[in-house]
């Protein structure tokens, strides 16, 4: 006998926390923006995911705006309004990543002025903890490139990447969990803005932005997995470098 659906009361609260400090931070501007959680369940292999409905946004949006749909489909099955087109791409990418179990997209502010501003489709690094938090490469989807209306381009990038670069639109983070997508979402838009800054004061004094080197990102995307998770405190580079 199937197994009803039901609406989980922990996850709409956890998601309801999220869409706050996603709106927060200032990420939120109109209806677009969304989180999407996967929940197990028994009659559906792929799970079950949580999302806002279309029209509200995340800073407006309650416990009633929330409704459960099927992963390989878009079927709703859990509440009654339609999700945004967004949604295609976040249940796409839970279809192919079954690590995955959530995903966060907003329209940042910084990521979309830079890439309008001509700069290279390139994720430049400053600090340490991108590569460490993200754990594998930003991957950019051309601006030409409608991975929301048309997701039969996903399976081709996204077992290599984490956050995905819309050009001209957007950004979508993954996560294990939605804290990690959060984190990540935060560590790319810090790292993007630092790096704004960096190119605004290197040209006011003459100077050249130091960036790391692509070995030094390599190595870290290497350590992610021990210096974000570790089982130990120290020596956790040192010892694998060893080996």
């Amino acid at each position: 006998m199937p197994t009803p659906v039901a609406f989980d009361a922990a996850i709409g609260r956890q998601f309801i926390k999220y869409a706050r400090l996603v709106a927060g931070r200032g990420y939120i501007h109109n209806t677009l923006g969304n989180i999407v959680m996967r929940a197990p369940h028994p009659d559906y292999p792929r799970g079950l995911a949580y999302t806002k409905h279309a029209e509200i946004s995340l800073e407006e949006m309650e416990l009633e705006n929330i409704v459960i749909t099927d992963v390989p489909t878009s079927r709703i099955v859990w509440g009654e309004r339609m999700t945004s087109v967004g949604h295609n791409l976040s249940r796409e990418i839970l279809r192919l990543r079954p690590d995955i179990n959530a995903t966060i997209h907003v329209h940042d502010d910084a990521i979309i002025a830079l890439l309008g501003s001509g700069a290279p489709h390139a994720f430049n690094v400053l600090s340490l903890d991108p590569p460490f938090v993200l754990g594998k490469p930003v991957h950019f989807v051309p601006a030409h490139v409608d991975v929301e209306a048309d997701v039969s381009s996903v399976a081709d990038f996204i077992q290599n990447t984490n956050s995905v670069v819309l050009v001209g639109h957007g950004i979508t983070t993954l996560g294990r969990t939605v804290s990690e997508a959060y984190h990540r979402l935060n560590t790319l838009t810090a790292e993007v803005r630092r790096c704004l800054l960096a190119e605004q004061h290197a040209a006011l004094m003459g100077t050249k932005v130091a960036y790391r080197t692509q070995a030094e990102i390599e190595d870290m995307y290497r350590f992610a997995e021990r210096i974000i998770y570790p089982t130990r405190a120290d020596h956790v580079m040192q010892d694998e470098a060893a080996e």
